[in-house]
């Protein structure tokens, strides 16, 4: 009994270092705005997922480490493996990001800047009208 224990502790040690390796490198992406806060609204999608992926709202960050495409098919991280993101928030211009990953320290700080808004000068009122509405004379 105390020799079998031995062995499956190195059998429980092999398996999660198989798994961990199959699960891909974890990637962190942080959504920042011009000033460096945090942008809590941000989401980040990959171009061929249909799935778009919200970030942290405390710190404005994504950690992941496998993706999956629209057909089913896993996306994993792994070393070299360019990556390609669209980082957008409500407000800001959209940004795309490619980055090829590295063994570990895969962090992708991301700054997106401010759309710039037209004033509103009040000029502007637009009426939909559905067809149960008709105009009075």
């Amino acid at each position: 009994m105390r020799n079998l224990i031995p062995v499956l502790l190195a059998s429980v040690v092999m398996s999660s270092t198989a798994f961990a390796q199959d699960d891909g490198i974890p990637v962190t992406v942080q959504v920042l705005d011009m000033q460096g806060e945090p942008i809590k609204t941000a989401t980040i999608r990959h171009p061929e997922e249909a799935e778009r992926h919200r970030v942290n709202s405390a710190n404005g960050e994504w950690v992941e480490s496998i993706l999956y495409l629209q057909d089913g098919s896993e996306f994993k991280f792994t070393k070299g493996k360019e990556l390609k993101l669209e980082i957008s928030a409500p407000g800001y211009i959209n940004q795309t990001v490619e980055y090829t990953v590295r063994k570990r320290k895969n962090r992708i700080p991301v700054i997106l800047q401010e759309m710039e808004m037209p004033e509103d000068d009040g000029e502007l009122d637009i009426t939909i009208q559905f067809g149960r509405d008709k105009p009075r004379d």
